[in-house]
């Protein structure tokens, strides 16, 4: 073999692999994406959950002040009822519709 084919060879072996280097950064690049948000839904339920933690604590405390006081509990069922009502038209709001 001459001198110009093997080198031909070696530039053709350097290109494939080069090749190869390049659809390999482009998967990675996707994983990192994908891991990319992937973190920021962690981090989004994350604090979805300790707002309802939050939420279901400062319920009971309030059932707790208002004891057996008629007028408190209907006040405590009005802004239950408030909070419900919004609650729900927000997860309605940012639901994506079924594909």
């Amino acid at each position: 073999m001459s001198n110009d084919h093997k080198d031909f060879q070696r530039v053709m072996k350097a290109l494939d692999l080069l090749g190869h280097i390049v659809e390999t950064k482009q998967k990675l690049d996707e994983y990192m994406k994908e891991l990319d948000d992937l973190t920021a839904q962690v981090a989004s339920n994350d604090s979805v959950e300790a707002s309802a933690v939050l939420l279901i604590n400062g319920i009971a405390a309030r059932i707790a002040a208002a004891g057996v006081d008629p007028t408190k509990l209907s006040a405590l069922t009005t802004s239950l009822k408030a909070s419900a009502d919004a609650l729900s038209a927000a997860v309605v709001a940012n639901t994506p519709a079924a594909p």
